[in-house]
């Protein structure tokens, strides 16, 4: 594993308010939830008997997604901040520290950089099952009448076929049990911080200080 990148990215400090989400990122995040939530409400309201014309909103929810993400990746290519997530030495170390810590019944004595070890890995596992609903998905858009092309659903084996539907309807389960995880961190006292940093884009120097490693997370002045 790698050091993670020491960048300034995102923290610009005005008026004692330290930027940790810019504008174009919130809105691709908040873009992504709601399409999210709606794509997870159009594949299993049908199954618990809530009947609708679900098929075209979630096909081209699942296009909406699909082109957030490209966004996202463009965006992170472009500012050069594809380091930000990776995961090295130091968040190993921060995650022992945690479970030595939690041993201890104790507080944890290193403060991460800008992202915590578990929101590095929590974000690997979202873009893992999100990209593999999207691959799925694409494929099962070969199976429908779309403005563009004619359903072919004898394009693949059965068994092909099979296996992209065992895929998509899995990270789909995946899903509803890690949206649960995040907004349930999410609302938790401690995490408020961080959420609201999502809404409004901004913490305070004091929370800058108070969780997190001004070295490994160095501010725009």
């Amino acid at each position: 594993m790698t050091t993670p990148t020491r960048t300034s990215t995102g923290g610009s400090a005005t008026a004692g308010r330290i930027v940790r989400h810019a504008p174009l990122d919130r809105l691709l995040h908040w873009v992504t939830a709601a399409c999210v939530l709606t794509l997870l409400g159009t594949a299993f309201l049908p199954i618990v008997g809530v009947e609708f014309g679900w098929v075209t909103v979630h096909w081209v929810t699942g296009l909406v997604v699909g082109v957030a993400v490209f966004l996202h990746v463009v965006r992170v290519l472009v500012r050069g901040t594809w380091g930000a997530m990776w995961v090295g030495r130091e968040d190993v170390a921060d995650a022992l520290d945690v479970v030595g810590s939690t041993l201890r019944r104790s507080l944890p004595t290193r403060r991460p950089g800008k992202y915590s070890v578990a929101q590095k890995l929590i974000h690997h596992a979202f873009t893992a099952v999100v990209l593999t609903t999207l691959v799925t998905g694409s494929l099962m858009l070969l199976r429908i009448d779309t403005p563009w092309w004619q359903r072919n659903p004898y394009l693949f084996a059965d068994a092909t076929w099979g296996i992209v539907y065992v895929l998509h309807g899995l990270a789909a389960l995946l899903l509803v049990t890690m949206v649960m995880m995040h907004v349930y961190f999410a609302l938790r006292p401690e995490k408020l911080m961080f959420t609201r940093a999502m809404i409004v884009g901004w913490i305070t120097r004091r929370e800058l200080t108070e969780h997190h490693d001004p070295e490994r997370w160095q501010v725009d002045r």
